[in-house]
């Protein structure tokens, strides 16, 4: 809305462009405020809207209250009374009226609660019971926190389920006590006291920090918390305090003697946990990072590997063929031996059965020479074959070592490299002065261009 203002400053607007701007700017900026003053000049037309006057001895600001709200109350406010609104500041765009939506009253009452609120906040102010430099210093990871309130609210679930979530090794201690009531501020300070007590008898695990909530209600729901012997009770206390009492609307004088309010019972856990939620962000942030960095690295190394890997590519499919050649040469072995092998068990078979038939000693004596010579032919045969065949694999060898490109740096030669790892081919693609690597059979070495001549 901020950003419309500004350009409707660069241009003429007109009347209804003025007013609704700032109707948005009031009620932007006063969205949820309590006023105090007297009724006056009230009106109740058939549609069962209300709308009145709210003045006091400085001032007075038009009010509306529209009939839903309206037929909430549980009084009928008349001209005189003073109350207590809740509401929104708005601006009727159609007459430029500068007016409070009223969303709820309360009764100030005769005794004029507010008023005594505002007598007890100014007396004990002027003691220095406010004082920001008496205040102690919230502990920034507790250890140990207490928590003053009924353990049947739901103030009390919400703190419980809000530490767990944000810090969940945190100890929570509950001192329980009425938090409304003529009796509340008694039971508050024997809560407040119990604490105390406890750190005596457990100071290897003593309370660190202590939250006084209650939930949000009325001026007479929260007025426990405006108690005197209460407030000085608070204030001397020797534990860091934080106060999340009512809504964020809703002030009591135990949240000016705190040692920090909250404007709710849920932010005040927040506040207490809040160094390790952020902890635990970080940690987060931290193993995300590293995560990262781990997969660019990943990808970095792969991308590299990749790159040498195509460097190689052509004596790798060479060899690869070669290999199959070798793998097709020793299964053709192995299945002429196995041939072989069969063939010469069928002739051993049938001579066995020749010699069940005739057994003559001589005949077997002949038989065992033809099967000697047989097996002296198998082992010549396979002999040769594995001769040829390594014979093949120390030519593919060869050919292969002649093929590998920094065989030639046996013989002397080197590789002209500049800084980037470009090959020189040529004088003109060095400077004078340049220092440039050479590659040689074994190891490198580093020169500079002292020179340039062409080549006879």
């Amino acid at each position: 809305m901020q950003n419309d203002i500004v350009e409707q400053n660069k241009e003429i607007i007109s009347v209804g462009e003025l007013n609704r701007s700032a109707k948005y700017l009031l009620e932007d900026a006063f969205a949820n405020i309590a006023v105090i003053g007297e009724i006056s000049n009230m009106s109740r037309p058939s549609s069962g809207h209300i709308y009145f006057t709210l003045k006091d001895e400085d001032g007075a600001i038009g009010c509306a209250m529209w009939r839903s709200q309206a037929s909430k109350l549980n009084f009928r406010p008349e001209d005189g009374d003073k109350c207590i609104l809740k509401g929104q500041v708005s601006l009727y765009p159609a007459t430029g009226r500068y007016q409070l939506m009223v969303k709820s009253i309360e009764q100030a009452g005769s005794g004029n609660l507010m008023h005594q609120f505002e007598q007890l906040k100014k007396k004990l102010d002027s003691e220095g019971l406010f004082d920001l430099s008496k205040k102690l210093s919230i502990p920034q990871s507790p250890k140990h926190i207490g928590v003053i309130t009924s353990s049947s609210t739901a103030a009390f679930q919400d703190i419980l389920s809000t530490i767990q979530r944000r810090a969940p090794s945190a100890q929570v201690s509950l001192s329980p006590a009425v938090v409304q009531g003529d009796t509340a501020p008694n039971t508050i300070i024997h809560a407040l006291n119990r604490i105390l007590k406890f750190n005596e008898n457990n100071q290897d695990n003593p309370i660190d920090l202590v939250l006084l909530s209650r939930g949000g209600g009325s001026i007479e729901d929260l007025w426990c918390f405006n108690n005197e012997s209460l407030a000085r009770e608070i204030a001397s206390f020797s534990i860091p305090t934080i106060s999340g009492v009512g809504h964020e609307i809703d002030f009591t004088i135990c949240d000016f003697v705190s040692d920090m309010r909250a404007p709710t019972p849920t932010a005040s856990a927040e506040i207490a946990t809040e160094f390790y939620f952020k902890a635990m962000d970080r940690i987060n942030e931290l193993h995300i990072d590293l995560k990262r960095s781990l997969i660019n690295s990943f990808k970095t190394q792969k991308q590299k590997l990749e790159f040498l890997r195509s460097k190689i590519r052509s004596p790798l499919v060479i060899l690869r063929e070669q290999n199959q050649r070798i793998d097709s040469y020793e299964l053709q072995l192995k299945q002429n031996i196995k041939i072989s092998f069969n063939q010469n068990k069928q002739k051993l078979n049938l001579l066995n059965i020749r010699f069940k038939e005739k057994s003559p000693s001589a005949y077997i004596q002949e038989l065992n020479i033809k099967l000697g010579n047989i097996k002296n032919m198998i082992q010549k045969e396979i002999k040769s074959c594995l001769n040829r065949n390594l014979i093949f694999v120390q030519e593919y060898e060869k050919n292969l070592e002649i093929l590998n490109p920094l065989s030639i740096l046996d013989r002397g030669y080197s590789i002209i490299q500049n800084q980037s790892g470009k090959s020189i081919k040529s004088n003109a693609d060095v400077k004078i002065g340049e220092n440039l690597t050479a590659r040689l059979n074994k190891g490198f070495i580093d020169i500079e261009v002292k020179n340039k001549k062409d080549a006879l």
